[in-house]
């Protein structure tokens, strides 16, 4: 039997025959088998796709870039999910040295934790959601500094040398020793442990020893405080420095420079050694096991001493409490009384603006009311009606003059005006507290 032939289509533009088909069947020397072939791959798949859909090559690269962004999104968004802060969205990228770079790619949680994979995919996303030219499609004009911060912080973290000088000053990840406050409330052991479980990151030496609980054995707290006494720490400073002048123009300000941030790195160097005593002796002091230890050790000298100053301390103890509440007994009533005081006075010192406030308004009407005269008002009128106003004034008490004040306020017409003052005038009279004869410009 004759072989038969299979002819096949053109293949379409950039298409790979080799790696596109895939023959089924063989054929031997024996006999002519017809072997069918079927079209396969991405390509293929890709082509499919698009007649499909009707589009064309440039749309259907565009849609199925759109469509794997979304994915990364959305693989992304479960682990590496972080608030931005506005302000952080305008740093200049001039600035890039004083920016949080874990906070910049979102991962202000994992900080010096966060692994190689979790910055690259935490990079991946920054640049999906802030790159130039996805703002620029989407109709939006803003520079691109957050963007270059996100590839500026990108490179630091990336790079182990760079990273590791970061870390070295990263004050976002220390932990501020608890204060008198929150040990009073708090778990003293659970406080101190993570101040120096923060601190372990800078050992050269693994592992570090854990500060423990209140019941760890006497061996294992000297172990615990003999090694941060004598820590050693790879902390350098460096990522301070200022910047040196790379021209050879400048040597002596180059080597004046490298002197200075020599000098910078060890002072800081010890400060944090000076920095981290002080939190020995600050959590020593407080460390009941010490106390507890120091206590067994000398009950086994003489137990009968050791009773005895027991009962001392727990009568000082008590004695201080007493006279520690007594204390601020009377701190607080002192600042009640205090409180109270400024209530008063600030209640007096309204009362009295008020006060001043409504006189000015009773002037004002008569003033408003041309002093109850056509034209220009003679000295005499005035200086009459401005003693009518103070003695009225004088005769009333505060809530008479805002009673006043308030018929007075909005009126333009003089004659209403005068008609107020002159109820007022007879009012006083008619009480007894004003005399007719002793008015000149508001009687009736």
């Amino acid at each position: 039997m004759a072989a038969t032939l299979v002819s096949l289509p053109a293949l379409p533009e950039g298409w790979a025959a080799e790696k596109d088909f895939k023959p089924v069947g063989k054929l031997t020397k024996d006999s002519a088998t017809q072997r069918t072939i079927e079209p396969v791959g991405p390509h293929f798949l890709a082509h499919a796709r698009r007649a499909r859909h009707k589009r064309t090559f440039s749309e259907d690269d565009r849609i199925q870039a759109q469509e794997r962004a979304k994915k990364v999104e959305e693989d992304n968004d479960s682990e590496i999910s972080e608030p931005e802060d506005p302000m952080m969205l305008q740093r200049e990228a001039k600035d890039w040295k004083n920016q949080d770079h874990y906070k910049v790619l979102g991962l202000s949680k994992y900080r010096y934790k966060a692994t190689e994979d979790q910055i690259k995919r935490a990079h991946r996303k920054k640049v999906l959601k802030h790159h130039p030219d996805k703002k620029a499609a989407a109709g939006r004009t803003e520079d691109d500094n957050f963007f270059k911060c996100i590839q500026k912080a990108t490179e630091v973290l990336l790079d182990p040398v760079k990273r590791r000088q970061f870390d070295s000053v990263d004050e976002e990840a220390d932990v501020e020793p608890p204060t008198k406050k929150q040990l009073v409330k708090g778990n003293f052991y659970k406080l101190w442990g993570s101040v120096f479980k923060a601190e372990a990151r800078f050992s050269k030496t693994k592992p570090v020893p854990l500060f423990g609980d209140d019941k760890s054995t006497k061996e294992d707290v000297e172990n615990f405080y003999n090694f941060f006494y004598n820590f050693d720490s790879w902390r350098s400073f460096e990522y301070l420095d200022e910047d040196v002048p790379d021209d050879n123009e400048n040597r002596d300000q180059k080597r004046h420079m490298e002197r200075k941030n020599t000098n910078a790195r060890k002072k800081k160097k010890a400060e944090d050694n000076a920095r981290l005593r002080k939190l020995l002796d600050d959590c020593s002091a407080a460390d009941e096991r010490i106390k507890r230890f120091r206590q067994e050790a000398n009950a086994a000298k003489n137990r009968k001493r050791l009773e005895k100053e027991a009962a001392e301390k727990k009568a000082a103890e008590d004695a201080a409490a007493k006279k520690e509440a007594d204390e601020k007994a009377a701190k607080e009533a002192e600042e009640k009384a205090k409180v109270d005081r400024e209530a008063n006075k600030k209640a007096k010192e309204a009362a009295k603006n008020a006060v001043k406030k409504n006189k000015r308004v009773l002037r004002g009407s008569v003033k408003d009311a041309n002093y109850f005269v056509t034209g220009d008002a003679p000295a005499s009128t005035i200086e009459a009606v401005l003693g009518d106003i103070e003695l009225v004034q004088a005769k009333i008490d505060p809530d008479e003059i805002a009673a006043l004040s308030a018929k007075l306020t909005g009126l333009k017409v003089a004659d209403e005006i005068k008609g107020v003052w002159t109820d007022e005038v007879k009012r006083l009279v008619g009480a007894g507290k004003l005399k007719g004869d002793e008015i000149k410009a508001l009687k009736a």
